[in-house]
């Protein structure tokens, strides 16, 4: 006979693992569908830049109680927001590089498949 604590814990296990596989097909789908998009090139303007920072706790040494304390990874993602000619607006993920070398109100040409950033040549 299971106890409550078992029985909390799995359904617990099964949650985190059922949202694992959930982001992880909508992850391998997008990837799919962006490598059957077209490429494409678009006359935009660089609407907005924004970041989104995440932190997660690691055990120091493995050990899962946190007894000998935790280690801190910050994550960064770099997002810019594009209005293209029709007054569509996209947010596209991009590198740390790219997102330092555009700034709001950039114009020019924008390279995309699907929801994938390819670049982004400023008109001078």
């Amino acid at each position: 006979m299971f106890g409550l604590f078992e029985v909390i814990f799995a359904l617990g296990f099964a949650v985190v693992l059922g949202m694992m596989v959930v982001t992880a097909v909508r992850g391998i789908g997008e990837w799919n569908t962006n490598n059957h998009s077209p490429r494409l090139t678009v006359q935009a303007a660089v609407v907005t830049k924004r970041t989104s920072v995440s932190h997660t706790q690691h055990p120091v040494g493995g050990d899962v109680s946190g007894a000998h304390g935790f280690h801190t990874t910050n994550s960064t993602s770099y997002f810019v927001t594009f209005q293209v000619e029709s007054g569509d607006r996209m947010e596209l993920r991009v590198t740390g590089q790219e997102y330092g070398m555009l700034a709001e109100g950039d114009r020019g040409m924008l390279h995309i498949q699907g929801t994938r950033y390819l670049g982004f040549d400023r008109r001078q």
